[in-house]
């Protein structure tokens, strides 16, 4: 299975990437649904549980490298999937195009974009892993997305389907501190 950290990551790094079509500033949620094999419904299933049983210092300390990087503790969502709070400054919405995350080493290319959708495609250098997604906009204050990702985990080619949203919640980000 692909580590419980990379999973992190790759859930709420990409999407928090690449949604920024034409985007209203403030906080958003974003929310994250993986599978595509029983291994991997299972692996979330255990993330979230020990995520859930962390000591209070552990969490302080998960939720403080977080926030680092601009997001919040991921929370368990309806569904089975997870959910962070990100917060995107006027300055990164008018770029249209937001920072890139250095976790992973990724690099993004956008496929095609119109004025509802975009098509993307990534590789990451640590752990290698592959993917291509589209993003469907419902004007600047909400997304669907659906992504593939392909990894390899000790020396086992892995496939990961993500499902996921992200909606505009306030102008004000409060306590969450913008992407880096």
């Amino acid at each position: 299975m692909i580590r419980p950290v990379a999973l992190l990551f790759c859930a709420f790094a990409l999407p928090a990437l690449v949604h920024a079509q034409s985007t209203k500033p403030g906080l958003w949620e974003v929310t994250q649904k993986m599978g595509g094999s029983p291994q991997m419904d299972q692996a979330m299933a255990q993330m979230q549980k020990q995520m859930a049983a962390m000591p209070p210092e552990q969490r302080k300390m998960m939720q403080d490298m977080l926030a680092k990087q601009g997001m919040s503790m991921p929370t368990p969502s309806a569904g089975g999937g997870m959910a962070v709070k990100i917060c995107i400054t006027p300055e990164m919405a008018a770029r249209q195009d937001l920072p890139v995350q250095t976790e992973g080493e990724c690099t993004n290319t956008i496929l095609s974009r119109s004025a509802s959708e975009m098509k993307m495609s990534f590789v990451c250098k640590n752990p290698p892993a592959t993917g291509e997604g589209t993003f469907t906009f419902q004007g600047d204050t909400a997304y669907t997305s659906k992504m593939l990702v392909r990894a390899t985990h000790q020396g086992k080619p892995q496939t990961m389907n993500m499902e996921g949203q992200g909606k505009w919640l306030a102008a004000s980000c409060g306590s969450v501190k913008p992407l880096k």
